[in-house]
């Protein structure tokens, strides 16, 4: 079974916009990150690209249809895929995401959220099980944003991931954007959320921007990270110690050196969460607290 924490450093997410500059003049993040399923088909341009990027950084496979916790039978066609393409890349994270997205064997194309119930434990944690031993390795799963909930739910979202990886045997892929946009949305306190998910099973860091719709927040991967997802950022950091850190930005792509160069901040980000976990308080300095890192990553006011 693969590590669940591999030391790949920072990395971005490899997208068709780019192709060409990656094939002309390859730069050398820590490592990329692909959308599985645009590269199951052998041949073709993705794959061309991909072999080459595969030549020079370690790649991680994040999948979006999956549907692990959908009521669905787990696609065998669609594990056979992921499969050969693991043979044919040999990624360094196998990723997809905690929701579900099919029923009556039509897919959404959507990542839908799912009730936080034991029974849905129960449920995605066989699965996983399942595909774990069709790919003869553990997986990360994310944790989704979500923009309702189950009123059936009666464990917290946190409570719940924390519970599937121990008893799947999985690791987690923590998207700190997601968890701050849900925060937003439902009204929890997001340094809650990280602080409570079991720190060894937290294999791969996400960051992204989104967008205030006023009402909620959407999460949109179009812009740059926000400040407030910065902060929860540090703080992970500061409690986890080095993680792998993806940049995702996936509409208004922008030239391959902007999204490099939000890496390199996500890596100075991190660097500066190391020296201030290392570093002992300045005299008088208060301690940051639950409500002062609740502050900084919501902008709200503490006493």
């Amino acid at each position: 079974m693969h590590d669940l924490r591999p030391p790949l450093g920072h990395g971005v997410g490899l997208r068709a916009p780019h192709y060409g500059r990656w094939l002309e003049s390859p730069p050398r993040p820590g490592f990329v990150e692909v959308v599985s399923e645009n590269f199951f088909a052998p041949g073709g341009r993705p794959q061309a690209v991909l072999e080459r990027v595969r030549r020079d950084v370690p790649v991680a496979l994040h999948g979006v249809s999956l549907s692990i916790g959908g009521s669905d039978p787990l696609s065998a066609s669609y594990l056979d895929a992921l499969a050969a393409l693991a043979r044919r890349v040999e990624p360094a994270v196998i990723s997809d995401h905690l929701c579900w997205g099919s029923h009556g064997g039509r897919y959404v194309h959507d990542l839908w959220p799912m009730p936080f119930t034991e029974e849905s434990l129960a449920h995605v944690a066989e699965r996983v099980g399942r595909v774990q031993d069709r790919l003869g390795r553990r997986i990360l799963l994310e944790n989704v944003s979500s923009y309702a909930t189950f009123t059936a739910s009666t464990l917290t979202e946190w409570e719940y991931l924390a519970a599937l990886a121990e008893r799947a045997d999985c690791g987690l892929l923590l998207d700190v954007n997601n968890v701050y946009v849900s925060a937003r949305n439902h009204g929890f306190d997001p340094v809650r959320f990280l602080d409570a998910l079991p720190a060894a099973r937290v294999g791969q860091l996400h960051l992204a921007g989104h967008s205030d719709r006023g009402t909620h927040l959407l999460d949109t991967h179009d812009a740059p990270v926000a400040d407030p997802v910065w902060a929860l950022y540090r703080h992970t950091i500061a409690r986890l110690g080095p993680v792998p850190t993806l940049i995702e930005w996936d509409d208004k792509i922008p030239p391959l050196e902007a999204l490099l160069a939000e890496s390199a901040k996500a890596a100075a980000e991190e660097a500066a969460a190391l020296r201030s976990r290392e570093a002992p308080p300045s005299p008088g300095t208060p301690p940051a607290g639950p409500q002062r890192l609740h502050a900084a990553a919501t902008g709200l006011e503490v006493a």
